[in-house]
């Protein structure tokens, strides 16, 4: 396998990038049933290239505590702004995704969020709350929370892991050097001192994490992001190919090759997480039951 593989042109989207369209009989049922709970899922929000397989198969990623956040990432399509969503609202909507996931016979749910460093607590009673109203409904579900870093609140974050999710994700992004360009507001060492205290919490809780190619990361700073995730406790790891929402967004600085993925897998695996999802067109909620069991396989056998 050639390690310098080809890279196309960053202002033209490669073939392994490209999606058929799925037809509105595929996704509009799910649609549907969000539209009439009012809630938002980070699939619509971030425009994510799997949305009619994943609509297609009955799942989505909920994405809590409204729909503007309070941070400007330059990545994400979410709208950025003051968000309008008080917090005696979180518990409606707690119960609204439960329901949602009940109707579409899910048995692992998956609640991300906006950021929301207008509150104390970041917006940690909203996960708090969706995880109980999902447990109490369906208590045979697995539950997968994809957090923001709470502004690196302690309590917070403790608050979430008390309720013990099946899995915990905080996403990294991309390399440290990045951040600044790429996650104004975030911290690089705050986000892995996170990752680092959920692995710590609870060994039940499979911890999971996620980053993007193609922002202008070099290899060797990729393979440096590994081994502190895994030093940090990470047990799931993912990373696919930045795609630009809009013109208004983060230039795409190189498409990598699948070659080039197929590189960075195998050294992901040498590194020794339990799971591993490194495509072109993978993102962190893609198939992530999947991801789960197998973390589970991984670990009984290791213990």
């Amino acid at each position: 396998m050639k390690r310098n593989s080809t890279v196309a042109p960053a202002d033209r989207i490669p073939v392994w990038l490209r999606r058929p369209p799925g037809s509105s009989q595929e996704t509009g049922d799910v649609k549907k049933l969000l539209r009439a709970s009012s809630l938002n899922t980070v699939c619509e929000e971030a425009r994510c290239p799997n949305i009619s397989e994943c609509f297609g198969r009955g799942t989505a990623t909920f994405m809590i505590l409204g729909d503007v956040c309070t941070r400007g990432c330059r990545f994400c399509s979410v709208v950025t702004g003051k968000p309008e969503m008080l917090e005696d609202s979180f518990q409606a909507e707690g119960d609204s995704v439960a329901e949602a996931a009940e109707r579409l016979n899910l048995k692992h749910v998956v609640v991300t969020s906006v950021a929301r460093d207008d509150l104390p607590d970041g917006g940690a009673s909203g996960f708090v709350k969706t995880i109980r109203s999902i447990r109490a409904r369906l208590p045979e579900v697995t539950v997968e929370i994809l957090v923001p870093d709470f502004s690196g609140k302690k309590g917070a974050l403790e608050s979430v892991l008390a309720e013990g999710p099946d899995v915990f994700n905080h996403n990294l992004e991309t390399v440290p050097r990045l951040y600044r360009r790429v996650r104004p507001g975030a911290s690089y060492e705050r986000s892995l001192n996170l990752l680092a205290h959920a692995a710590q919490y609870s060994k039940q809780t499979v911890v999971k994490t996620g980053i993007m190619l193609g922002l202008g990361e070099e290899e060797g700073e990729v393979l440096q992001l590994f081994s502190d995730a895994r030093a940090s406790g990470v047990n799931v790891f993912t990373a696919g190919q930045y795609m630009r929402p809009g013109r208004n967004y983060l230039e795409v600085v190189e498409y990598l090759s699948p070659e080039k993925f197929q590189f960075y897998s195998e050294k992901a695996e040498k590194v020794g997480f339990e799971s591993i999802t490194i495509e072109p067109l993978s993102r962190s909620s893609y198939r992530a039951e999947t991801q789960l069991a197998k973390a589970r396989e991984e670990i009984g056998r290791a213990s």
